[in-house]
């Protein structure tokens, strides 16, 4: 008997797909992600300039969630004010604050204001009850930090493609946050997140594809969709010597115990 599997992408920006090479609209997407059993997925905000978008598209599909948050990266973009952020998260299509966080691999100079930024997401986050999604990139420590100065154990949330080792990885998960992988878990030289993806506990692990971006093996070179969570999904499966269809249901699971206002 063939199982029916449900996935769910919970990292993606459909507002950024590359379309054109993807079948041409957002429905031609969708339909290819729902060949893969990918029942369900959150669209993920990065600056204010996209709210609008990320919000429609979460109201337009039953099965696209929504985000609103400020990726570190983006500097030249209205920063929000706690106050902002709650206005723009009381919206029942929203089920998280972020991608939020620190990333000190593009940053130059004085980086205090990503660093204000993160603490104003982790506020809003704990006002609103509405999960955190981080995004790390050589700021381990201060991204640490931030997150137990400001308890963002008492909302938790998700560390979004992750990339980092495994001692991060179990600190976060003692401030209540979930693990996610992305096909960067696939690439050749992943062995040392390869070790972290076997380890992270199966009630705490999240699966993504951060498309458009880091397409997994064998699509390497094309453009990143979120049909392609299936390959991430599989190769966790091997890795951790279980089936598809477990990681499929664990995974499942754990989205929406994690973003508990995302009714399936």
């Amino acid at each position: 008997m063939v199982m029916s599997l449900s996935l769910v992408d919970s990292h993606c920006h459909l507002d950024r797909l590359d379309l054109p090479k993807l079948g041409g609209d957002l429905d031609v997407v969708l339909a290819q992600a729902a060949e893969q059993d990918v029942c369900y997925l959150l669209c993920v905000c990065i600056d204010m300039g996209n709210v609008a978008a990320v919000k429609s598209l979460a109201h337009r599909y039953p099965n696209v969630y929504a985000s609103v948050g400020v990726h570190p990266n983006e500097k030249e973009t209205h920063d929000p004010s706690v106050e902002e952020l709650l206005d723009l998260a009381d919206d029942a299509r929203v089920v998280a604050i972020g991608e939020t966080g620190l990333d000190y691999h593009y940053g130059q100079g004085e980086l205090e204001w990503q660093r204000e930024r993160f603490r104003r997401h982790i506020r809003a986050a704990k006002r609103c009850d509405k999960p955190l999604i981080i995004h790390t990139r050589d700021a381990k420590a201060d991204t640490l930090r931030l997150m137990e100065e400001e308890g963002a154990a008492e909302v938790g949330g998700v560390m979004h493609c992750f990339t980092e080792d495994w001692p991060m990885a179990d600190r976060a998960l003692a401030m209540n946050f979930y693990i996610s992988f992305s096909g960067i878990v696939t690439f050749r030289n992943a062995d040392a997140l390869r070790d972290v993806a076997r380890r992270v506990p199966l009630e705490r692990l999240l699966v993504e594809t951060d498309a458009p971006y880091l397409t997994p093996v064998p699509y390497r070179g094309k453009s990143n969709q979120p049909a392609y969570v299936r390959h991430v999904a599989q190769h966790i499966a091997e890795l951790r010597a279980e089936s598809l269809e477990s990681i499929a249901e664990v995974t499942t699971a754990n989205f929406f115990r994690l973003f508990k206002h995302a009714v399936p």
